[in-house]
């Protein structure tokens, strides 16, 4: 059995339902307490690097590219493979992102990508 994989703004009030949180952001979200956010792991190892980050500056016309260009980080990322090794039996994961937009950040990729590698594709 694979875990479901869901997405949420680090910001929103942590539940039971989220299971086990992940922060997925290579920055600490601005103005937030660690009791606050709740995260079981800091995944940095598994966000953009900074150059595609601030390539991207989360502008919505990039999307598209900024999709591609992190995808084609995730499969070269070294990170991917242990977190689906040492995540696989979980029921529920929720990568918590800081970003504001919540139809166009790097969570959404994320769990796109790692949806798949739990289904071994």
């Amino acid at each position: 059995m694979q875990p479901t994989i869901l997405t949420k703004r680090v910001y929103e009030q942590a539940s039971s339902a989220d299971g086990y949180r992940v922060l997925v952001d290579r920055l600490w979200p601005r103005g937030l307490k660690k009791e606050k956010a709740a995260i079981d792991e800091w995944a940095k190892d598994l966000a953009p690097t900074t150059a595609l980050r601030e390539w991207w500056n989360h502008d919505p016309a990039l999307w598209p590219e900024f999709q591609k260009r992190y995808k084609e980080e995730l499969r070269h990322n070294e990170a991917i493979p242990a977190f689906i090794k040492d995540h696989g039996h979980k029921k529920t994961i929720t990568l918590v992102y800081g970003a504001k937009d919540t139809l166009h950040n790097q969570a959404l990729v994320l769990q796109q990508y790692l949806t798949q590698q739990f289904e071994g594709g």
